[in-house]
């Protein structure tokens, strides 16, 4: 018997001792393959004998002795173990599945003591082929029950299920997880869309290593929901023979087709817009009615109605023309009539503006019921101008204008310009009258019928002769009327108007007026002074 097998057959006599002070807390795990080391918690330990012993759990085998002389190995350890003479610590390389069980150390010490200590190693398989498979192809919402099984090969291994990025979590209820040796076992009962967005991912996992299953996608038929038609509130009106738009949505997987209902009739138009094109030719009158949708999917054979949407169709506004008088007005004499009317349309409001301003009722101004005419009784001056009418509905705004013209005047006529001037002087004496028509102007001097008949009279060089009175007479021939004023002028020597104010000028020309009028009162004395003869 050789020395290992008496180091041996002692040691099973005595027996294995935890010992805290020599191994580590187990087990030791290594992957299949890769080598691993159980190390010790000694510091140049002393002894005569360190002895490595493997355990199956039936027999036990001798691994491996280190003594003074060196180390010896069990043959089928040689070439692949080693121990380390400072520490006691046992190398394996490449380890074996059938390297898995428990590692004894014992250390006899020259004075024949023995410590001994055990811990467990485990090979383990490599994490590979992790697979997620599904019971169904593709699932309805609330009605199919979905069962994801994740599968892999390896040792020792805990499963993670994710959804994207979170963690699928069972809730013990609609959703459950079943743990098995080699796979995990989901099940989501009534199925909904956000269960399974995906992608999913199954990770399997031990201590030393992890894989994961490639993206898993499973479709989840759901819908129609959340039927609804654009724009949920149209128009109360549309203008007749115009284009108009109607949209029809829906929540759905897959998605969802769409059939139109006019007054609940089943129209031929299909697709999630319906166009209504020149929207009088549906022939359904002044009087649109309801249109709904419906929503159909083909997967979860489920067709869900829109709320209906209504609208009128109007005609616009057309040919707007307003009419006035035909005969001529005179201001304080006449009345004026105006109406508005248009060609085709429906007219709802009517709105009355004078130049730009708006026209309302009171005094001389009185509108019809309609609105669809104005009286204005007596008309004035101030009513000359552009009247305009404006027809509107809901679809058009339309309006039209009529000028109206109220003759008057002339108004009192007025002179502007020089009442005093040096000869040589030039001279512009300009006329004034308000009138409709413009008046004719007429000029008279001192009394006399001029050849002006100009607003302007003009002198270009003045001469002492143009001195007196000059008269402005304006004539309306619509109205008949006629006006006139008078203006004095003056023709002074050349300097004599230099230096002197306008206060000065018109004391001179009283005086000189005071003078004209005396003497012509003398000549009238003196004239009565002479004697008369007798006719008889």
């Amino acid at each position: 018997m050789d020395l290992s097998h008496s180091l041996l057959v002692l040691l099973s006599f005595l027996g294995f001792y935890a010992a805290q002070e020599i191994l580590p807390e187990g087990p030791v795990d290594v992957v299949l393959g890769k080598n691993v080391t159980l190390r010790t918690l000694l510091v140049k330990p002393e002894y005569v004998f360190i002895v490595w012993t493997y355990n199956d759990g039936a027999d036990q085998v001798h691994v491996a002795t280190l003594s003074e002389t060196g180390l010896k190995l069990n043959i089928p350890y040689e070439g692949r173990v080693s121990v380390d003479p400072d520490t006691g610590s046992l190398f394996l390389a490449a380890a074996k599945g059938k390297d898995s069980g428990d590692y004894g150390i014992s250390i006899i010490s020259k004075d024949g003591g023995t410590k001994t200590a055990e811990i467990k190693l485990r090979v383990l398989e490599p994490v590979s082929e992790v697979t997620i498979k599904s019971n169904l192809a593709e699932a309805m919402e609330h009605n199919s029950t979905v069962v994801l099984s994740c599968s892999a090969k390896g040792s020792f291994l805990k499963f993670t299920w994710t959804n994207r990025t979170k963690p699928l979590i069972p809730d013990g209820k609609r959703i459950t997880l079943k743990e098995e040796e080699l796979s995990s076992v989901i099940t989501i009962t009534g199925v909904l869309r956000w269960d399974l967005q995906g992608p999913i991912s199954c990770e399997a996992a031990n201590k030393l290593e992890s894989d994961s299953s490639a993206p898993f996608n499973l479709t989840v038929y759901y819908g129609p929901e959340m039927v609804a038609i654009a724009p949920p509130t149209p128009p109360q009106f549309i203008k007749a023979g115009s284009d108009f738009n109607l949209s029809c949505s829906a929540e759905s997987s897959p998605a969802a087709t769409f059939q139109w209902f006019h007054n609940q009739q089943l129209m031929k138009n299909s697709g999630p817009t319906l166009t209504l094109m020149k929207i009088q030719e549906l022939g359904i009158g002044a009087e649109a009615g309801q249109f709904s949708c419906v929503a159909s999917n083909d997967k979860t054979k489920r067709a869900v109605a829109s709320a209906a949407v209504s609208f009128a169709v109007m005609g616009a506004i057309t040919g707007v023309n307003v009419s006035g008088p035909t005969a001529v007005l005179l201001a304080g004499n006449s009345s004026a009539n105006l109406s508005c009317g248009a060609d085709a349309g429906e007219v709802l409001t009517v709105t009355w503006k004078k130049d730009g301003q708006a026209l309302t009722a009171g005094g001389r101004v009185v509108f019809a019921k309609d609105m669809r005419s104005v009286m204005i009784e007596p008309v004035q001056k101030e009513d000359n101008g552009e009247y305009t009418c404006q027809l509107s509905n809901p679809v058009s705004n339309e309006m039209a204008s009529y000028k109206m013209v109220v003759n008057y005047g002339p108004e009192e006529p007025k002179v502007s310009g020089e009442k005093a001037v040096e000869i040589n002087d030039k001279v512009t004496l300009t006329c004034s009258a308000p009138s409709v028509p413009p008046a004719n102007f007429t000029w008279r001097f001192n009394g006399t019928v001029t050849d002006v008949t100009t607003a302007t009279y003009v002198i270009d060089k003045a001469v002492y002769k143009n001195t007196g009175t000059y008269t402005c007479e304006a004539h309306n021939a619509v109205t008949g009327r006629t006006g006139q004023v008078t203006h004095s002028l003056s023709v002074k020597e050349e300097g004599s108007m230099d230096g002197l104010s306008d206060g000065a000028i018109a004391g001179i020309v009283i005086a000189v007026l005071v003078a004209v009028g005396a003497a012509i009162g003398l000549f009238l004395y003196c004239r009565q002074k002479v004697p008369v003869e007798s006719p008889y």
